[in-house]
């Protein structure tokens, strides 16, 4: 169980699952773990109705499976269903990039591009570092900037689904490496490049070339 950390009482249900979520996502709060409402209400000091909110809600995204009369069980993703979400996220991500290269210069915000850039460079320091944790948060907002740039908020809410889902497969296996500095991706600066050129052949091919690596490394990973 995860230490716990003062909550404010304003937006409870949102503060506690943001603290679970990033608790799951950072393997601290691993796979199988079950718990119920009552650990987390007197984890964190507050009555239940908020923390049985805010479970639910992360059950909705996928993280958590609720178990009758049980409580809850942090999700265990498979070796098969990581391969499939990756599948899938190329999917997605070939109509994203299609969108945001053909969107006009009206459309692309310098503002927003620029944040994608500042976003992209912490996250491939962070990358080249091995700061596991600090990667997966500047990561997740890279491609949710990204994906901003779209225009489209449910395809953006698939594809940042489908990306934290990966994460949480993936942080459990990078955890057991002795160093992860140069492991994971790190060409977030040439994407946002790519982007901002509107190269939709360049953002491709980035994509493709981090999917390639993504699933490479999970199976290096997973045999070692």
């Amino acid at each position: 169980m995860p230490d716990a950390t003062p909550v404010r009482r304003s937006s409870l249900r949102q503060q506690i699952a943001d603290a679970l979520r990033d608790e799951v996502l950072t393997g601290r709060l691993q796979a199988g773990r079950h718990f119920t409402v009552k650990e987390i209400a007197e984890l964190y000091g507050v009555s239940a109705t908020p923390v049985r909110e805010a479970l639910v809600d992360l059950a909705a995204q996928g993280l958590l499976d609720l178990e009758q009369h049980r409580g809850f069980q942090v999700r265990r993703f498979t070796y098969d269903e990581f391969r499939s979400m990756v599948a899938a996220r190329i999917f997605v991500a070939e109509g994203i990039f299609r969108r945001v290269t053909e969107r006009g210069p009206i459309d692309m915000d310098p503002a927003a591009i620029a944040s994608v850039r500042r976003r992209a460079e912490s996250a491939a320091r962070a990358a080249r570092a091995g700061e596991l944790d600090i990667l997966i948060g500047h990561d997740l907002r890279f491609w949710r900037e990204i994906m901003a740039l779209a225009g489209n908020a449910h395809v953006g809410e698939f594809l940042d689904r489908l990306r934290t889902h990966t994460w949480i497969y993936t942080v459990p296996l990078l955890r057991r490496e002795r160093s992860l500095a140069g492991v994971c991706w790190s060409d977030h600066s040439e994407l946002a490049a790519a982007v901002a050129d509107r190269d939709a052949v360049a953002a491709r091919r980035i994509v493709e070339a981090y999917d390639d690596h993504a699933l490479a490394l999970v199976d290096k990973l997973a045999r070692s």
